[in-house]
């Protein structure tokens, strides 16, 4: 009997140990716990995840698609506009030749085949210029502009209006809405 004695008493003695145990566990469990719960909210962010992943990775797509739009756009800007201002260079640098044919077609001359010859090259010269784009800034009888004209000389004459131009020293000429050469000009009043 002492022996059944023993049994039921190590085996309470047993399960007071397993309490104890288990309650100091309790601790471990609680944060074994708010593990498995921040797995389970990390598990329910990586289900959502692929969906907001693609939306994310669509929405960088469409932004580097606008980004490189707006490049190439920029791009043929910048090279149209490059085009432009080189071709109007090269029609700045030829104008002294036009200066020259105008002069030489001022000066009387006894050689008509000259004259002609002369009168040809300027034609020619003439078709190039508009072929390129390059037009004449009308003058005479216009009133002056300064964004068009520039004013060397300055006359007093009552016939003529405010500002209006009497006399063109120099031919201007303009490509598109951007002026080559400004034309020297004389103004009245």
């Amino acid at each position: 009997m002492s022996e059944d004695k023993k049994t039921p008493e190590s085996q309470q003695e047993q399960e007071v140990k397993e309490e104890a145990k288990s309650e100091a566990k309790k601790p471990d469990d609680k944060k074994k716990d708010k593990k498995e719960s921040k797995a389970a909210e990390e598990k329910k962010e990586e289900q959502s995840s692929p969906a907001e992943e693609l939306k994310g990775a669509n929405d960088r797509y469409l932004r580097l698609l606008a980004e490189y739009d707006n490049y190439r756009k920029r791009s043929q800007k910048e090279k149209d506009s490059l085009y432009a201002d080189i071709k109007s260079d090269t029609v700045a640098k030829f104008l002294p030749v036009y200066d020259n044919l105008v002069r030489a077609l001022a000066q009387s001359t006894e050689d008509e085949a000259y004259r002609r010859g002369v009168e040809m090259i300027m034609t020619q010269f003439n078709t190039t210029l508009e072929k390129l784009g390059a037009t004449r800034i009308e003058c005479l009888g216009q009133k002056f502009d300064p964004s068009l004209h520039n004013a060397v000389m300055h006359v007093e004459d009552e016939e003529k209006g405010e500002n209006e131009i009497v006399e063109v020293f120099q031919e201007g000429f303009m490509m598109g809405e951007k002026v080559i050469r400004f034309a020297m000009v004389k103004v009245a009043n």
